[in-house]
């Protein structure tokens, strides 16, 4: 499901923020002219089509710019010790990132504010679809489902607030008057409960799905999301009885690690929830998505790719001997890709993202705007129930889940002239050297995937040691500060995150 077709614009989609002001009135104006193509309020709402309509427009909401392109990557990734910003001293006004970098972000970072209304924007268009389309007379079937992906797409959201920040206004309904607007933080246990409860409910959406539908929320989406809010919150026979139901639902792993990040491996069967994109030819507003540009190699496409978020070298030396996922996870200067394209020694860093690489010549001046993010994938999935399972003390399951993971790379590396004994299973039974293990091919399995490693590394209790020599501190670092905009903007409803 590309959403080729599914731009859309409508006066009835509520701003993300509303200022005070702007709720006292004002006089109507002759310059107060209707936008050619909005529909007003008044009018939408009505159909199966205004329906489809505004779930469309959800969807696609998830594949701009603040959503997934340039403040997630320093919001969820530039913390880690997996990624760098890529910044070079002609980058001038790109600096901010290097406050990511080093710990050093301040509440008036601008792309704190973006991420937080990116995700607030997308919460918006879910709660529309949620209030709204109860009351259309459609197909039921359909109704429920669309009801369903928007309760997923909020739980997801809300899933990325709490994480990036702790506390925040947890916002279930669109606003019906100015009293509702000025919401307080709400504790997080309060919004894990919100964002468990949508994810119950989305669990029930179909299996999979077939022809244009593809790629739209699944069941196994919902369980494998929630099965990562319950590994946030320590909660292990929750995991293992999410990941279990996943597990069982015919996913599998894909046997070209490289290529399951390209074109061809879009939506395959290790696939389980991914931002769907598209280029399409003379519609800009529908060409929005920006993940692969912003982290591109910058030369050989003249300045269109960016070249944000490099994995480093500590990460580069963190896979075995022969582990081909290295040289599917980095795009390496001097060396030329799989699909034939040379990064010249030329180029700024030693490192690019592989798995966000478009092809050359596929790029153009789009900006790699077709290619898919890939949120979830089986592996995942896998090392979520081995992590559990041997907290459990579950040694043999835990073993299991993480060999078939080892094994795909395994096999891959053989069938590409490495050793026989190249990655060989891991067979402690001890608990703290097998939770080493399931940690470590965490980060290699899942390196400079979207969002994968930062807050990976906090909820495991390891930040300190790990961050530490870079500059995390304990008791702050743990969240990044609530937006300044925002707290000025609430008349101080909203307070600020310690340290900050």
């Amino acid at each position: 499901m590309k959403y080729k077709n599914l731009v859309f614009k409508g006066a009835f989609i509520l701003p993300v923020a509303i200022s005070i002001a702007s709720l006292t009135g004002c006089k109507k104006s002759t310059l107060d002219i209707p936008v050619q193509g909005e529909t007003p309020a008044t009018q939408f709402w009505q159909t199966q089509d205004d329906a489809t309509k505004a779930v469309n427009a959800m969807y696609a909401n998830t594949r701009g710019w603040l959503f997934s392109a340039f403040a997630p990557m320093a919001v969820e990734s530039l913390g880690s010790d997996d990624a760098s910003t890529g910044t070079e001293p002609s980058d001038g006004s790109y600096s901010f990132m290097n406050e990511f970098d080093t710990y050093n972000v301040t509440s008036t970072n601008d792309r704190v504010y973006d991420f937080w209304n990116g995700m607030y924007q997308e919460i918006n268009y879910c709660n529309q679809v949620l209030d709204n389309i109860p009351a259309i007379n459609m197909d039921d079937n359909l109704k429920n489902r669309y009801l369903l992906e928007a309760k997923f797409l909020r739980a997801y959201s809300y899933f990325r607030l709490v994480r990036a920040f702790g506390d925040v206004p947890l916002r279930l309904h669109v606003p019906k008057d100015a009293s509702e607007y000025n919401l307080p933080r709400s504790p997080k246990s309060d919004v894990w409960a919100a964002i468990e409860k949508d994810l119950t409910d989305a669990a029930a959406l179909p299996n999979a799905y077939s022809g244009s539908d593809v790629g739209r929320i699944t069941k196994g989406a919902a369980l494998s999301l929630h099965a990562k809010v319950a590994l946030y919150q320590g909660h292990w026979a929750d995991v293992v009885s999410y990941t279990s139901q996943v597990m069982g639902l015919g996913y599998a792993l894909y046997a070209d690690f490289e290529k399951m990040f390209r074109e061809v491996g879009e939506n395959c069967n290790e696939s389980i929830y991914e931002i769907q994109a598209a280029y399409v030819p003379n519609i800009n507003g529908a060409s929005n998505g920006q993940y692969s540009q912003i982290q591109q190699p910058r030369g050989p496409f003249d300045g269109n790719g960016w070249g944000f978020n490099t994995p480093t070298q500590d990460l580069a030396d963190a896979f075995e001997t022969n582990d081909p996922r290295r040289n599917g996870t980095l795009l390496i200067r001097g060396l030329t890709s799989a699909e034939g394209d040379l990064i010249p020694l030329t180029a700024t860093n030693p490192f690019y993202n592989y798995k966000s690489y478009t092809p050359f010549t596929t790029y153009t001046l789009t900006g790699g705007a077709q290619q898919n993010i890939r949120v979830i994938r089986y592996a995942d999935v896998l090392l979520m129930n081995a992590e559990a399972n041997n907290e459990l003390g579950n040694t043999s399951d835990a073993l299991a889940s993480l060999e078939l993971v080892r094994k795909r790379a395994r096999d891959w590396a053989i069938a590409n002239g490495a050793p026989a004994n190249t990655l060989p299973a891991v067979t402690t039974t001890s608990q703290a050297d097998l939770r080493t293990a399931i940690y470590h091919e965490r980060r290699v399995e899942l390196a400079m995937d979207f969002d994968s490693r930062y807050f990976d590394v906090i909820r495991q209790g390891r930040a300190a040691t790990v961050f530490g020599p870079l500059g995390w501190q304990a008791n702050k670092n743990e969240v990044w500060p609530i937006p300044q905009k925002e707290i000025d903007n609430s008349f101080g409803t909203l307070t600020q995150n310690p340290g900050y």
